[in-house]
């Protein structure tokens, strides 16, 4: 029952790691190592150009963005807020810049002149911050696809985090606290078997198809899933409306063997705006792009409630492939498969623990021990592990006993 985790998994993107940093560093010390070997005495000075030439440029592109933003959109975007805290770092002439910077030229004034000719070096750090300058307004400097969405992710800027969040705090924070007690009313008011509520059946089983063409009614798409009934209705107050109404939907899904499921399952709502993105032109949002907003979504979502103590153990999110439409029960099939694999994972029935006795004399009647004759009485000597049980002392409780001096002294 691990494959659909398993399947899940190889869908999801993970988050990108710092294997380009490591490949970064590993380059820079065999250089710097390669150096030290040929010309040791130059290593600063080259070092120091080096640093210069790619920080140069970067600064320069800065100041033009900083007087953009300065004569233009101080007001508007800045909100009067101070030049050093606000936007020297939204234009990139952040501390890290502007240390690195400092410090090639401190290693330049301390190694002199590295180069055999002086025109060569100043020309040199001359011309690439100019051509720097002009490469990045152009675009030809302009950070990659996968620099974007790197940036994104790492700072939560993707429509899909947003997305997550606002259905996490907006609905499922305000739901799912309340499921169980929604769930025991229903069944207090419907004839329902037992059996056919298992654990698994009491939670949430929240839908995110990957194609985000979400239908509103699941009994259109898979007719082994027939609509039940509705839970009863959470009434919360919210956002200024008085006692707003959230309901959820219980479904019967039939198994091959026409056994009835009863369960609480929905789409995710926001897929909606996914889908409706991606339907607009005007949004710049392709198949591609819905796709992968998705599968963040997903991964998003799955983040934020694993880490919430309100919603711990009352949902489950189901990813569907759409690669397998042509299934007509393809749904009802994931729904019971989480199903059947939530009831085997938490219900583990184990045999009670084996009562270990004494080891038994062969003259003893029926294995017991054999009876032994204390005080005057017969007494059979009890098993060796046993239930157990509390005992009371009907004796009054005594006081604690003074310290007694028992040490001697010698002479």
């Amino acid at each position: 029952m691990m494959q659909c985790h398993r399947d899940q998994d190889a869908l999801i993107p993970r988050p990108r790691g710092s294997l380009p940093r490591g490949c970064a560093a590993a380059l820079v010390a065999i250089t710097v190592g390669g150096m030290m070997l040929l010309s040791p005495e130059r290593l600063f000075g080259w070092v120091a150009i080096a640093m210069l030439t790619l920080t140069l440029g970067p600064l320069l592109h800065g100041l033009f963005l900083l007087l953009e933003e300065w004569l233009h959109h101080s007001n508007t975007r800045y909100r009067g807020r101070t030049v050093l805290s606000h936007m020297l770092p939204a234009c990139g002439l952040g501390w890290k810049t502007l240390l690195t910077a400092s410090l090639a030229c401190l290693l330049l004034y301390l190694a002199g002149h590295p180069l055999p000719h002086k025109g060569q070096c100043w020309e040199l750090l001359l011309l690439v911050p100019v051509l720097y300058t002009l490469f990045k307004s152009l675009g030809v400097l302009g950070p990659s696809q996968v620099e974007v969405s790197d940036i994104c992710e790492g700072r939560k800027m993707v429509v899909a985090h947003g997305l997550a969040w606002s259905f996490y705090v907006g609905y499922l924070q305000l739901v799912l606290p309340c499921l169980e007690e929604s769930i025991a009313k229903f069944r207090a008011t419907h004839q329902c078997s037992n059996t056919s509520w298992g654990h698994g059946s009491r939670k949430l089983l929240i839908l995110v198809p990957l194609n985000a063409n979400i239908s509103h009614k699941l009994v259109d798409e898979d007719s082994n899933i027939r609509f039940y009934d509705n839970l009863p209705n959470n009434e919360i107050d919210r956002a200024g409306v008085r006692g707003r109404v959230y309901k959820h939907s219980v479904y019967s899904v039939l198994d091959e063997d026409g056994k009835a499921h009863e369960c609480v399952a929905e789409y995710a709502t926001p897929l909606l705006t996914l889908y409706r993105m991606s339907q607009e032109s005007s949004a710049g949002f392709g198949e591609t792009e819905r796709r992968e907003q998705v599968l963040l979504f997903f991964r998003t979502l799955q983040d934020i409630l694993e880490h919430s103590l309100e919603c711990r153990n009352r949902y489950k999110l189901i990813l569907l492939n759409d690669e397998h439409e042509n299934d007509p029960h393809y749904l009802s099939k994931a729904i019971l498969r989480h199903l059947d694999q939530q009831q085997k994972e938490e219900f583990c029935l184990t045999p009670p623990p084996h009562q270990e006795v004494a080891r038994p004399f062969p003259n003893a009647p029926n294995g017991l021990p054999t009876p032994v004759h204390v005080n005057g009485d017969w007494h059979r000597p009890e098993p060796m592990s046993r239930e157990p049980t509390l005992m009371f002392s009907l004796e009054p409780p005594l006081p604690l006993r003074e310290p007694v001096e028992d040490t001697h002294s010698f002479r």
